[in-house]
């Protein structure tokens, strides 16, 4: 899934996380310990993840 994947948003991890270092050795943004983030975001939504800043946009 991360090889198709233009980034990485988790509910929970860490720096050192498996979803942080295969996006990190991807080159994909990843932003880990993002709470209920897997409730908000449902199948199909449409995000803009901004790695650098640390945010997710739903809708855009």
């Amino acid at each position: 899934m991360f090889v198709s994947s233009a980034a990485v948003v988790v509910d929970v991890g860490a720096p050192m996380s498996h979803a942080a270092i295969v996006s990190r050795e991807l080159g994909i943004p990843c932003l880990v310990s993002c709470t209920d983030a897997t409730w908000r975001i449902t199948n199909g939504t449409i995000i803009t993840v901004d790695g650098a800043a640390g945010t997710v946009t739903i809708g855009h």
